[in-house]
């Protein structure tokens, strides 16, 4: 009767599960998203910035959470922000489009955008009283070209950067730091309730040395035990177990055939010493937390890393093509002075070896733009590079790139004094906060490292019940007289018991069984805990005097960026007086050569001084302008001065065009070429 009740549950939700397993699966094949298609099929769809802290519902789904989840495809392509940007073969760039193809494009950006969601599992995790896995803290700089400033990881440790992590083991992070306790602390029992079910069927023959039973002891039996088992985040567990039984036999001693049993008992134990309270058995929770607050400024310091790097090889490109400019206005004027001498050596007003001197000038002058058109490719390839996923398109591998903005000095230096400027980087750079969120978990830790020392002392309390029902063995029972009586028989019959009463006697205090304990663990000497925990103290005061050093290395690389825009600024005033004394001196050289007072030599030698000049005042300029992006990213303030919207950069879709300052629009690039701004995505 047991057996048959069971099989038909069995049955029942092997069914169910059958049907919500067809349903989800045809859930999930609905909503995954397509493979990648080629360029020119549809778009994969972007990564979107989800919650993925909430785990899935049984409801309406009862195998969602066993289900996994898909995400779309990577999208390797490049935002259509490219093509509007495209004219006549080549991309026209003002600044602001190029920040704005970086935070759309760039893959430093983009892979670092996936931490946001993989710091969410550790949530998911931690909340389930799992240990967190840890977070990058690793700044992603696979973009070459320009040279970002900053700190960099300094905090944890982990394969490719550095990282935060949640979990105790060997061993060091970079600069120095440990972090191998950082999560440590008493064993914490499962906060999702685990459910056990076990069922299983036995046939077992039995031999048999006794002369009064039988030589082979047929017994068939059928278990089905189910069990509970959920922590509490303050320091209890709950243990339920469910077991039931049933058997028969050919024996004649067994009274009962079949045999019907079952118990239950539900066990409270509550931790007092070691692992008692909130503190220790939500550690994971609150650094899972830390984490995805670390991950959103690990994310901040991509961006300001990114955007840093992307300004200067901008500056770079602009100065690459000012610098081909002077190269070839200086090769022209060679070549032209060439010209003019050979006529006039020609006509016997001059001497040949002057023609000479004008060949090797022209010569080094073509060298000149050679090189300075060769870095002008370099650095095309570079800007191309980082703003973009892909060069596979044609258009795009072979696109000129042409910067619209151009450097713009402010009339006047704004002077602000160097203790606001540090008073705001202390209070904004991204490495002072990852630091600081970093300490705030080892003082979790270690709180939880000082309970790991106490002796385990648990106090426990438990109530249960066991049943026994069944039939009468009929191999136990006597033959009615005069028929000779088996050894063991039975004249008593007795009266069946079904399942059901079986299971009332578990809770109408037939047979009870309940009790209240204390359990007491004392480790002797306890050196593994007596370690662990000065270790964690060690490591938080060593996170305490890396902070401190980081601060002071904040403090001067605001007054080093002060120095460099001064000094930047003395130089590009310098380079302008070098350039303006190089035309008056070229000037007057040529009308000298007119009268007749001068000779070519010394014509292509001012012609060369101005071109060295102005090619140091291009070259000052871009200086000039790094030298204001790297005291905006010391600062802190590089995001906010250039407008730009963090949420756009977690999207990867620019919503308002970025605004950088010190920048104006190039007045050699006709109007008639620029393409239509680009509208927002």
């Amino acid at each position: 009767m047991f057996l048959s009740a069971l099989q038909c549950a069995f049955r029942r939700t092997l069914a169910v599960v059958l049907v919500g397993t067809l349903t989800a699966t045809s859930w999930a094949q609905t909503t995954t998203q397509p493979a990648p298609a080629l360029p020119d099929g549809p778009r994969p769809q972007r990564l979107a910035v989800k919650d993925y802290s909430r785990p899935n519902s049984h409801f309406p789904n009862p195998v969602a959470p066993y289900m996994p989840r898909h995400l779309p495809p990577a999208d390797l392509l490049n935002t259509p922000r490219i093509e509007q940007l495209l004219r006549d073969g080549k991309l026209y760039l003002s600044m602001n489009d190029a920040v704005a193809l970086a935070l759309e494009n760039n893959l430093d950006i983009a892979i670092s955008r996936y931490n946001l969601n993989i710091a969410d599992t550790d949530v998911l995790r931690a909340n389930a009283g799992a240990n967190t896995l840890g977070v990058s803290l690793g700044l992603l700089q696979g973009t070459p070209g320009g040279n970002a400033g900053g700190l960099g990881g300094t905090i944890g440790s982990g394969p490719g950067g550095t990282s935060v992590s949640g979990t105790a083991g060997a061993g060091g992070g970079a600069s120095g730091l440990v972090v191998s306790t950082l999560g440590s602390g008493p064993q914490i029992t499962s906060f999702d309730p685990l459910v056990t079910g076990s069922l299983q069927f036995d046939h077992n023959n039995i031999l048999s040395a006794s002369t009064f039973a039988l030589p082979i002891t047929v017994q068939n039996s059928t278990t089905a035990n189910f069990s509970y088992l959920q922590g509490f985040k303050w320091g209890s567990n709950l243990q339920v177990g469910f077991n039931n039984t049933r058997s028969t036999t050919d024996s004649t001693f067994a009274t009962l055939s079949p045999t019907l049993g079952s118990n239950f008992q539900a066990r409270f134990t509550q931790h007092l010493l070691q692992g008692f309270g909130f503190a220790p058995n939500t550690r994971f929770i609150r650094i899972a937390k830390n984490n995805r607050e670390i991950s959103d400024v690990a994310f901040r310091l991509q961006i300001i890393t990114t955007v840093d790097q992307i300004e200067n090889i901008y500056w770079d490109l602009v100065y690459a093509y000012e610098n081909v400019r002077v190269q070839n206005e200086s090769l022209t004027f060679a070549q032209k002075t060439l010209s003019d001498t050979q006529k006039q050596v020609e006509i016997g007003t001059l001497a040949p070896i002057e023609t000479v001197r004008a060949q090797s000038t022209v010569a080094s002058d073509q060298q000149q733009l050679t090189l300075a058109q060769t870095n002008l490719q370099l650095q095309q390839l570079l800007m191309k590079n980082a703003l973009s996923r892909t060069l596979v398109d044609p258009r795009l591998a072979d696109a000129e790139v042409i910067p619209t903005s151009t450097m713009q000095l402010p009339e006047q230096e704004p002077v602000v004094p160097t203790q606001d400027l540090v008073n705001e980087a202390l209070s904004r750079r991204s490495e002072l906060a990852e630091a600081r969120i970093n300490l705030k978990n080892q003082e979790i830790s270690m709180k939880s490292v000082r309970s790991l020392l106490l002796p385990s002392l648990d106090l426990y309390g438990y109530y249960g019940g066991s049943g026994l029902g069944g039939a009468q063995n009929p191999n136990n029972l006597c033959p009615p007289p005069p028929a000779p009586q088996p050894f063991g028989c039975s004249t008593n019959q007795v009266t069946p018991v079904s399942y059901g009463s079986t299971l009332n006697q578990l809770v109408n205090s037939t047979a009870p069984d309940k009790g209240i304990g204390l359990q007491l663990t004392i480790p002797l000497r306890n050196r593994v805990g007596q370690a662990t925990q000065i270790r964690s103290e060690l490591e938080y005061r060593q996170a305490q005097m890396r902070l401190q050093q980081l601060e002071n290395q904040v403090r001067i690389e605001i007054r080093n960026a002060q120095f460099a825009v001064q000094e930047n600024r003395a130089s590009v005033s310098s380079a302008q007086a070098a350039v303006d004394l190089g035309r008056q001196s070229l000037d007057a050289e040529q009308k000298k050569y007119a009268l007749g007072a001068s000779t070519t030599t010394l014509v292509l030698q001012n012609r060369s001084a101005l071109a060295q000049a102005e090619s140091t005042l291009v070259s000052a300029m871009a200086a000039y302008e790094k030298a204001q992006v790297e005291l905006d990213r010391a600062t802190g303030l590089l995001l906010d001065h250039s407008g730009i919207l963090l949420s756009d950069a977690e999207r990867g879709e620019v919503t308002r065009m970025p605004s950088v300052p010190f920048v104006a629009p190039r007045p050699d690039v006709p109007a008639s070429v620029m393409p239509a701004q680009a509208p927002p995505q």
